[in-house]
C-alpha cells in the first residue's frame, strides 16, 4: 500500500515534494500511473503541511507544475498514438474522441482532473480527439491549479482546526477516496442504464 504519511513524515521536505511531483506527473498523464492515489496523497499531505512536515505553498506550487508537466505528456501520447494509426485499429474510435472534445472539451479536462482513472486518460483523449494544444493547455491550466488548491486545502484546514484529527486521519482519507470515486462509478452506472433500455416502437 502507497503509505503517504509514512513517506512524508520519514523524509526530508525535499525528497517528500521531489516524491510527490512523481506521483503526481505519473497520474496525470501516463497510462500506467492510473492506480496511484493523487486525492489521497494531495489531502494527506495538505493535513502533513498542517503538522509542519511540509511547506502548504510549496505544496501547492510543486503539485500545480507537476499536474501541468503530466497533462502535456499524456497530451503528446494520445497525440503520438493518433499519428501512428497502425496501433489504432479502429478508426471510428478517433472521430468519436474528435467529436467529443471539440464538443466538450474544455470542460472535460477540466473535470476530469478531479476523477481518479478519467484524470490519467483525458489528456491522452484530448490528443487523440485533435483538440487545439493552446486550448488543452489553457484548460489542463485551469484544472490543474483548482485541483492543486482545493484537495490540500481541505486537509490542511481539517489539520487545524479538528482537535487530535490525527485519531480521525484514516477514516477521512477513506473518506476522501470513496468520494473521489464517486462520480466515476456514477457515470458508469448511468451509462450502463441507458444501455439496458430498450427503444420504444410507436406504432
Amino acid at each position: 500500500m502507497f503509505n503517504v504519511t509514512h513517506i512524508i513524515q520519514s523524509h526530508s521536505q525535499i525528497i517528500s515534494l521531489l516524491i510527490i511531483a512523481a506521483v503526481i506527473f505519473t497520474e496525470s498523464g501516463i497510462p500506467i500511473g492510473f492506480f496511484l492515489p493523487g486525492d489521497t496523497l494531495l489531502f494527506t499531505a495538505g493535513f502533513l503541511a498542517s503538522q509542519h512536515y511540509i511547506n502548504i505553498y510549496a505544496l501547492i506550487i510543486v503539485v500545480i507544475v507537476s499536474k501541468v508537466l503530466g497533462g502535456v505528456t499524456g497530451y503528446y501520447i494520445g497525440f503520438s498514438l493518433k499519428t501512428r494509426s497502425r496501433l489504432l485499429s479502429k478508426r471510428q474510435y478517433i472521430k468519436q474522441a474528435d467529436d467529443f472534445y471539440k464538443k466538450n472539451g474544455g470542460k472535460a479536462v477540466v473535470i476530469g482532473q478531479f476523477i481518479p482513472v478519467i484524470r490519467t486518460f483525458s489528456p491522452a483523449a484530448a490528443g487523440i480527439g485533435d483538440m487545439l494544444f493552446r486550448k488543452f493547455m489553457f484548460f489542463n491550466f485551469i484544472g490543474a491549479f483548482f485541483w492543486a488548491i482545493i484537495i490540500p486545502i481541505l486537509g490542511y484546514e481539517l489539520g487545524h482546526r479538528i482537535t487530535n484529527i490525527d485519531k480521525y486521519i484514516l477514516p477521512i482519507i477513506l473518506f476522501v477516496m470513496v468520494a473521489s470515486f464517486a462520480p466515476a462509478i456514477w457515470h458508469i452506472y448511468s451509462n450502463r442504464k441507458k444501455k439496458t433500455k430498450k427503444p420504444t416502437i410507436s406504432s
